[in-house]
């Protein structure tokens, strides 16, 4: 028997609840900012959508598009608030919860939707309690299907407010229809390459010879790539409890307005060190290979492997910092960003030696203690003396719930 997987996305999410939380902000077309200082835009409600802003835009263009916008600070407060009550109204018609990220999720009802009326009984329930639940302006789309891939490639056909269901006797129209990049995990750089080599559909990719697609991609992507146009995905859905394995941590970060202050640029790369740092502690798994990017006028990157394993900020920075030195010279009309830092090759500390000098054990303790002050206290309470003046980062759910910590704290909070 096939299963029944749905694809559940909020519609416009950030905005929508924007939205229901001001009244005097629905029915007009407003963007989200990530702060008040930031100039892009993260999030476009449905009638800013109308005028062509979309994620992305900058504050100053949108007053060209739309002159009648009203940009919003973003409240990931009010964000992660909802989508709990989200989750928790779903959790009544499944145990298999996978949540993809703050505004989506994936739900494995094939062994309870008879309970329920069928799939679109489960959803009409879903609706109905997000109107009374949550509230009558926040709307999602739900796609239904046999897998994950083209359960969310189905949610995003008919929005906002839609339902699409996608059959095995569907998938030959759906793929005349779709996109490329409206599949998950194809964007613009993949769908370029699959230009290049004469593939610009959806129904010329499952007709492309894996072979061809390896000489491209390599064998990881080229075989993604052949599933999809097959329509196939092995993937089950994976309930938010259970901690996947994870491969790599990252944090990725796009400054505030364009910045040329070379010592500022070093901060914030320290600050996203450290939020990668605890990350790996949470985990409870350190890292041997070390990654960095640079954008703006200048573009940086690096990535190296050391012959031992680290999981503290400060020794992820200066692996950062080396990586960059002899190409992070910002002159006077240089400028940076957006800054990626990424750590992999992990291993878990329970596999490692333990230290055996004095002052290693003692670094390990301190860390510990910091970590356990700032969960007491809150974020930044204890920060390195290099960052006493720098400006604090807004931590969000960003690779959410990727750890045990976030999967942990939600099921308590539930």
């Amino acid at each position: 028997m096939d299963k029944i997987i749905l694809h559940i996305d909020f519609d416009s999410f950030f905005a929508s609840v924007e939205q229901q939380h001001n009244p005097l902000l629905r029915g007009k077309p407003i963007g989200v900012t990530a702060a008040n200082s930031r100039t892009c835009i993260i999030a476009a409600s449905r009638e800013a959508k109308k005028f062509g802003i979309k994620t992305g835009t900058r504050s100053f263009e949108t007053q060209n598009i739309c002159p009648a916008i009203t940009l919003v600070p973003a409240n990931f407060v009010n964000y992660w608030e909802v989508s709990k009550k989200f989750i928790n109204i779903c959790k009544d018609y499944s145990p298999y919860i996978e949540v993809f990220s703050i505004d989506e999720l994936f739900m494995d009802i094939t062994s309870s939707h008879h309970l329920f009326g069928g799939q679109y009984g489960v959803i009409a329930r879903i609706r109905n309690r997000i109107k009374k639940e949550i509230g009558e302006y926040i709307t999602a789309s739900f796609g239904i299907s046999y897998n994950k891939l083209l359960a969310k490639l189905a949610s995003g056909l008919q929005k906002p407010n839609g339902i699409v269901e996608i059959r095995k006797e569907d998938v030959y129209k759906i793929y005349k229809q779709a996109k490329l990049t409206d599949v998950c995990g194809i964007g613009e750089r993949i769908k370029n390459r699959l230009n290049k080599i004469g593939i610009y559909t959806l129904l010329q990719l499952r007709e492309v010879p894996i072979s061809c697609l390896i000489s491209e991609f390599g064998q990881a992507e080229a075989y993604f790539l052949h599933q999809v146009g097959l329509a196939n995905d092995p993937h089950p859905v994976i309930p938010y409890t259970i901690s996947p394995s994870v491969k790599s941590v990252g944090r990725n970060y796009c400054l505030p307005e364009n910045q040329y202050n070379r010592l500022i640029v070093l901060q914030n790369i320290y600050e996203l060190c450290e939020e990668v740092g605890l990350k790996l502690r949470r985990l409870e798994k350190k890292a041997k290979t070390i990654g960095i990017s640079l954008r703006g006028s200048l573009d940086v990157h690096g990535e190296k492997t050391v012959n031992y394993y680290i999981n503290s900020g400060k020794d992820i920075f200066y692996a950062c910092k080396f990586l960059i030195s002899d190409k992070f010279m910002i002159q006077t009309h240089e400028y940076i960003r957006q800054i990626s830092v990424w750590v992999s090759n992990l291993e878990d500390v329970r596999y490692l030696p333990y230290p055996l000098f004095k002052n290693e054990q003692k670094t390990e303790r301190l860390l510990a203690a910091v970590d356990n002050i700032n969960e007491r206290f809150g974020d930044h309470t204890i920060r390195n003396g290099f960052l006493l003046y720098a400006d604090k980062l807004t931590t969000v759910p960003n690779g959410y719930l990727a750890d045990k910590y976030e999967r942990t704290r939600l099921s308590n909070e539930l």
